[in-house]
């Protein structure tokens, strides 16, 4: 099999059929690119649980603590390798003091005691150098572990959470939570919470030994360094603590405007706001610098500071020691293996000053993702929600109120409305006037502030909402198009249909010539967004997708509202069969779509103004039969 035309290409088995171009592989790379492939670790089937109703309560109390004792085998491995580290790496100097003492001096001259401490000094290097890289492989798999179920628990929290979240919050801020803040976390526990771990650890084991060595220079030690060190990372904790939160915010806002810019760049180039988008950008990114200037200035006055304090201590002590060494109560070997330990004393604490950044901004991340997990649906589940039975279709509103935020203005009033099964209805009323709220909450995006939604007498907001939304079929106001084939997104909602049954749903939509000019036909790749298609071909592909659905109940928001005069004739001829057997709900703002209905209800300000065919709207003279005469003046059809 051959690609891109050309005799020294050849294909593989893992060449994707999705109709992009592909040049093939190099014959002379082809043996490296299958022994690569079958190195590929089989990760088997998928087994991910999903449910309405299982609100991640532990993701609210998310701490380092309950990640790491998720998997805490390895999280006991890692702590074993970390102790042989600290332990190991602190032989030397003691080895040196032994080599001096014993096996260096005049009165304790030996050859054999050199050459066997020197071996012992290789031996605990290797032991070392083994142990630290158990510790990177152990900590690695950790930190991989952690994060995969973390950003799973996540993306599926993200998934439950209700459409107001996501109409509030901008798209790059929440990009910011699953990208950046894990990111921070990763690397906290990939290296950072180890080698923090390994330094404190070395400070301990260091602290005993100069105990061993001389108790009262380690005391002198302890009263010079501990409370003023104690006092500065206690005032370091704090300030970084709430700088590193200003980190985060500062990302988040970066990318937000970033992800708005890229998705509105079509606007952005039509009024030529390219350099008012830029000076804006850069006001964002000043924030963001401010902040990062922030952590990094009380790191500078941190770090300096604990060296200059760990300097100015090995001088008092040196004069100390010294003096202690004349006259003979410590030996030459013992004040030398003193200093090396005091040195290696301070040098955690600049490495600790290192990562306890890297912890600030890893627990930055932690408060972030804590406050997602305390986001809960507006439209929860109950506990044990029923399955909705199959529906024959009837729609009840009971004295329906709405606002889409608690304390903001109604855009529904006490509406009460029954839909019988099989019946096709169309809201129309001008344009804020409610319609778009009436078909979100019988798909239930929204819940009532007060009355209640019903399907065949059950409430919504009492069945499981799966079981609700399979016997739905939407078509919203501005179609979305996964990026992936045709057929992917033609058969969303049930993927395993055959070919038969999407080229069914094709047809009964007019979707059937555009396809015949498709490169690949149902395997043509649609780009994200579908920006590679018409927005009336997305609205065709939209409609096809909910009707391919067989939904029991269908909803339509201004689905015919960006199709040309040849596609909306070809919908509207398709309506008329698919809309059979089926409650409909179809929100229109051209009244030709409208007439196909079996009864119009007009929304006015939130209430229902008036319903019924179209021919005793106009019959009756009201608020219909006036939209009906606009309309009907600028087509020029006669009243």
């Amino acid at each position: 099999m051959s690609f891109g035309g050309g005799p020294m290409f050849v294909g593989s088995a893992a060449s994707p059929g999705n109709g992009l171009p592909f040049a093939g592989v190099p014959s002379e790379m082809q043996a490296g690119v299958d022994a690569l492939l079958a190195e590929e670790p089989d990760h088997g089937p998928p087994n991910a649980v999903f449910s309405h109703a299982a609100a991640d309560r532990a993701g609210e109390r998310l701490t380092l603590r309950a990640l790491i004792f998720a998997h805490w085998r390895l999280g006991v491995a890692a702590l074993f390798v970390i102790v042989v580290v600290s332990v190991f790496n602190q032989a030397g100097p003691w080895l040196i003091q032994y080599g001096i003492d014993h096996g260096m001096l005049p009165h304790h001259h030996s050859v054999r005691v050199v050459i066997l401490t020197g071996a012992a000094f290789i031996v605990a290097v290797l032991i070392t150098a083994i142990a630290q890289r158990s510790q990177a492989r152990v900590t690695g798999r950790l930190a991989a572990r952690v994060m995969n179920d973390l950003r799973v628990r996540v993306f599926a929290h993200l998934q439950r959470l209700s459409l107001d979240f996501y109409t509030d919050e901008k798209a790059g801020v929440i990009m910011t939570r699953m990208t950046s803040d894990i990111e921070n976390l990763q690397q906290l526990l990939q290296d950072g919470l180890a080698q923090l771990a390994v330094q404190a650890l070395t400070m301990v084991v260091i602290t005993a030994i100069l105990f061993t060595l001389n108790v009262t220079l380690t005391l002198l030690t302890l009263a010079l360094v501990v409370p003023l060190l104690t006092i500065s990372s206690l005032w370091f904790r704090s300030a970084s603590a709430a700088g590193y939160i200003r980190v985060r915010d500062g990302i988040a806002a970066v990318l937000g405007d970033l992800s708005e810019s890229l998705h509105g760049v079509r606007t952005v180039a039509a009024y030529d706001r390219f350099e008012r988008n830029i000076v804006h950008h850069r006001n964002v990114l000043g924030a963001y610098r401010d902040a990062n200037n922030y952590t990094a200035k009380i790191s500078a006055l941190y770090g300096p500071g604990t060296a200059m304090l760990g300097y100015l201590s090995q001088g008092a002590l040196l004069v100390i020691g010294g003096h202690m060494v004349l006259t003979h109560r410590l030996s030459i070997g013992a004040l030398v293996a003193f200093f090396l330990y005091l040195n290696r004393f301070f040098a955690p604490i600049q490495l600790l000053v290192q990562q306890y950044n890297t912890f600030q901004q890893g627990q930055s991340s932690i408060v972030k993702l804590r406050g997602l997990f305390r986001t809960a649906p507006s439209t929860p589940e109950v506990p044990d929600a029923p399955v909705l039975p199959p529906v024959r279709g009837e729609i009840a509103f009971d004295h329906v109120d709405f606002s889409y935020t608690p304390d903001g203005a109604k855009v529904l009033h006490d509406v009460t409305l029954t839909i019988a099964p099989g019946e096709s209805v169309a809201f129309v009323g001008r344009t804020g006037a409610g319609k778009s709220t009436m078909a979100k909450l019988i798909t239930r995006f929204y819940d009532p502030t007060a009355g209640a939604v019903r399907i065949d007498g059950h409430d919504l907001r009492e069945v499981s909402i799966a079981s609700l939304r399979r016997q739905l079929g939407v078509v919203p106001q501005e179609p979305f198009l996964f990026a992936g084939s045709l057929r992917d997104n033609i058969a969303f909602a049930r993927p395993e249909a055959s070919d038969a049954e999407v080229w069914a749903a094709v047809e009964a939509v007019g979707l059937g010539e555009v396809l015949e000019r498709m490169p690949d036909g149902l395997d043509t790749v649609v780009h994200e967004r579908g920006q590679s298609l018409s927005s009336g071909e997305r609205q065709l592909i939209a409609l096809a997708r909910a009707f391919h659905a067989q939904p029991r109940v269908l909803v339509l928001d201004e689905a015919t509202s960006n199709l040309d005069l040849l596609s909306e004739a070809r919908i509207e001829a398709a309506l008329d069969v698919l809309l059979e057997a089926r409650t409909a709900v179809l929100i229109a703002h051209r009244l030709s779509t409208a007439m196909k209905a079996d009864r119009i209800v007009v929304i006015d300000d939130g209430r229902v103004a008036e319903a019924g065919s179209h021919e005793e709207l106009v019959a009756r003279g009201g608020r219909y039969a006036e939209m009906y005469a606009t309309w009907a003046s600028h087509l020029e059809v006669p009243a």
